[in-house]
């Protein structure tokens, strides 16, 4: 993690050096007002001053770029330290405000631009050490915002594509990252009955009970939220559990519906967001076998759609992916009705669509599927192998690739309130880096 102080002394450098005792690389310790003034020069200076490697960076060009290298800046907040320019700026390069505050009216600023609780000015490293590694904390505002939402009950998202790998299961497990920001816990399901893929992906023992003892249990009337506690396996400290699915495909049978149904009802209880991962047929097997009492194939898949509260259907945005889409996009609807439905564009690039790909695809979707609203996810083939190599999210990985920062704009337009996402990004690894100090 890289860190940017702009606290004025004598707090600033003794908490540089406390942060670098804690294995938190310190980039640059600056003054309070130095981020505000390096943004409002726009980063160039009229006389730059040379750059000093062992003593840091001067001016403010040189501010602004140590600000695009941080991942978060500690700083103390002032009427002259904080306004809407510097936040929206530190947004826009994904830096997460980490704001100290002196007295009453400081934690008030702080509110006011939506930050999240400010710790005291003479905070110890330590205790500043543990916030930088946690997930970021709501606002006051934020938290009554998520006490609202929290109100209307837990809600269930189910992602779906047709066949031909879509990414349905990336989609699913960035998709559950992404909510589980601000210390929400998201529950995710594989519930793909023909080629479950989510522990492998995790890097998860497919031997865990997992989403079939859920089935089994809720069958008999045995689950609750202790007992799916017990049988999910936790992503690291990033609040997601997975109840991972079945190790092998010949096992679909016990995901009947009835059991399913009953599952994702004791999900409800159990966790803020539950996303399911399913499977892309559709067909009911009534259609083409006389054994009207026997076990379903596509059980799990349709039992999960009618028991979510929203949809995500995943395309791949290429021209097979858009036709295969087109093609099983009414079958979706005759099977959820009225459940809305978010519509994905995953893999976006150029090259399979030629000028104007966004375009492309908006048109294709509204004229031939009546669909207007579409959320598009670039494709980044270093960040996914990256991803897939170490066998964690690509958010954990890669926190700054365009997949990661697409779905948390997808989570905040389509899925949670705005409000009721949480703001900045965590970071992991203790890489240490010189310490600059900005004079």
């Amino acid at each position: 993690m890289r860190v940017i102080v702009a606290v004025d002394e004598p707090y600033g450098s003794d908490l540089a050096e406390g942060l670098e005792a804690e294995g938190i690389a310190v980039v640059a310790v600056v003054a309070a007002s130095a981020p505000a003034s390096a943004i409002d020069d726009g980063g160039i200076d009229a006389d730059p001053l040379e750059r000093d490697r062992e003593r840091g960076v001067r001016g403010s060009a040189a501010i602004a770029e140590a600000l695009a290298e941080a991942d978060a800046l500690v700083l103390e907040t002032t009427r002259a330290t904080v306004n809407a320019v510097v936040v929206a700026a530190c947004d826009r390069r994904a830096v997460r405000i980490v704001p100290l505050a002196a007295a009453a009216a400081e934690e008030q600023i702080a509110a006011t631009f939506g930050l999240e609780p400010p710790m005291p000015l003479g905070v110890e490293a330590w205790q500043l050490a543990e916030r930088l590694a946690a997930p970021p904390m709501l606002s006051a505002r934020e938290l009554e915002d998520a006490a609202s939402a929290a109100s209307r009950g837990p809600r269930v998202i189910a992602v779906w594509g047709p066949a031909g790998s879509p990414g349905r299961s990336t989609v699913a497990i960035e998709l559950a990252v992404e909510l589980a920001r601000g210390g929400r816990h998201v529950g995710l399901v594989d519930a793909d009955s023909h080629a479950p893929s989510i522990a492998l992906a995790l890097g998860l023992a497919d031997e865990a009970p997992g989403f079939a003892a859920a089935c089994r249990q809720g069958e008999l009337g045995g689950l609750d939220a202790r007992e799916l506690t017990r049988i999910s396996a936790p992503i690291g400290s990033s609040g997601v559990d997975v109840l991972t699915g079945l190790n092998r495909p010949s096992r679909w049978p016990e995901l009947s519906q009835s059991r399913v149904a009953a599952a994702l009802g004791a999900c409800r209880e159990w966790a803020d967001y539950t996303v399911v991962d399913v499977a892309a047929p559709l067909e009911r097997d009534e259609e083409i076998v006389s054994d009207l009492d026997g076990p379903r194939r596509n059980a799990a898949t349709i039992a999960a759609l009618r028991a979510a509260d929203l949809v995500v259907a995943v395309a791949a945005a290429d021209p097979l992916g858009i036709s295969r889409f087109l093609r099983a996009y009414p079958e979706l609807r005759a099977t959820i009705g009225a459940t809305p439905v978010a519509v994905l564009a995953n893999r976006l690039r150029p090259g399979a669509l030629g000028v104007d790909a966004r375009g492309q695809v908006r048109r294709t979707l509204d004229r031939f599927g009546g669909i207007t609203d579409v959320w598009f996810v670039p494709t980044d083939p270093r960040a996914a192998d990256a991803a897939l190599l170490a066998a964690r999210p690509i958010a954990d990985v890669a926190p700054r690739s365009p997949i990661p920062l697409a779905l948390r704009r997808f989570v905040g337009e389509a899925v949670a309130p705005v409000a009721d996402a949480g703001r900045g990004i965590r970071r992991s690894g203790r890489r240490r880096e010189r310490r600059a100090v900005l004079s």
